[in-house]
């Protein structure tokens, strides 16, 4: 099939030798074209020119953000996207079962084409914006804020950078004083004391080093998405959230400090004066209001052959997608 392989170059995991041997490894069974990002948006433009001109599949060496670019270049149309991991954490490549080695990875995407493992899934939407895994507002993206700024850092201690931002910002760079939204849900009900909220396309939210931040188990990618608003930022109750979801998560879903809400069609947020937000680990800025929509079936994704659990409700052994497409 004609592929396009986008590189971020700048990424964490990307090294010149890696993307050798990941573009010698696609181009033994498939018509393989090479292309670089260059800026911040560039992945959008580079995916919605290979839908236009019939690529068959993108595939993504970078990290969760060029990933996003991606896939919102891709959204609606009948090119496949496929992901390998090249950042510092690769959130969505994990999700989806892949080895964290981009050149493993890629020999299970080889595999889960050569099996027709292709599956069209549901994305979230936020303001028009598409999301993978997951939007996060106020005290989570003025975290990404800090670790962004940065970028060495983020790059070569990686998950040692974001716990050290995540303390300081508590500390020194998020008003914990008043919630800062509120969250209005489709049945009517508001809730007007959130600090800090996540709306969830898959689970797990991120990882610690191995450990995943599980918070949402319903949050799979052929379900509505699922809304975790915390009510509070005290560090007692903080810190037990946090070692829920380094388990099972079921306190912190359970818990009276946070609200729990899951197979959303729609949501939305309005901020009680602006808020920051982050898009699948991409900080955006601030806002004052937040639409959600959960967009079913707008995208063909390239998954692992597995036996296991993972974002996709699927039997043992399953072999989707179709062939007469591909």
């Amino acid at each position: 099939m004609r592929v396009l392989l986008i590189v971020n170059a700048n990424a964490s995991s990307v090294t010149a030798r890696t993307r050798v041997v990941i573009q010698k490894a696609l181009s033994a069974d498939h018509d393989v074209t090479t292309a670089e990002t260059s800026r911040r948006g560039h992945a959008t433009r580079l995916a919605q020119g290979a839908a236009a001109d019939g690529v068959e599949l993108v595939v993504v060496l970078g990290g969760d953000g060029t990933l996003n670019e991606a896939a919102n270049g891709l959204a609606g149309s009948r090119t496949a996207l496929a992901a390998l991991p090249g950042g510092s954490t690769n959130v969505f490549a994990r999700t989806l079962g892949l080895p964290d080695d981009p050149v493993d990875a890629t020999a299970a995407t080889i595999d889960a084409l050569a099996r027709r493992s292709i599956r069209r899934v549901g994305l979230g939407s936020v303001n028009g914006r598409y999301f993978l895994f997951h939007v996060g507002m106020g005290y989570d993206a003025a975290v990404v804020a800090e670790v962004e700024k940065r970028e060495f850092l983020k790059r070569w201690a990686s998950h040692a950078w974001f716990a050290w931002c995540a303390i300081d910002t508590w500390l020194r760079h998020y008003d914990r004083s008043r919630p800062r939204f509120a969250v209005h849900h489709a049945d009517g009900t508001i809730i007007d004391d959130a600090y800090f909220a996540l709306c969830l396309n898959t689970n797990p939210y991120t990882y610690l080093g191995r450990r995943p931040f599980t918070v949402g188990t319903e949050a799979t990618l052929d379900r509505g998405l699922v809304m975790l608003t915390f009510r509070t930022l005290a560090l007692v109750p903080l810190l037990g959230l946090a070692a829920s979801a380094l388990a099972t998560g079921e306190h912190l879903r359970r818990s009276h400090h946070t609200d729990y809400r899951t197979d959303l069609a729609e949501v939305r947020v309005t901020g009680h004066g602006p808020f920051p937000y982050q898009v699948d680990g991409d900080y955006l800025g601030e806002t004052t209001e937040l639409r959600f929509t959960h967009c079913p079936g707008v995208l063909d994704l390239v998954v692992p052959v597995a036996t296991g659990t993972g974002p996709l409700s699927r039997p043992r052994g399953w072999r989707g997608g179709d062939p007469a497409r591909w």
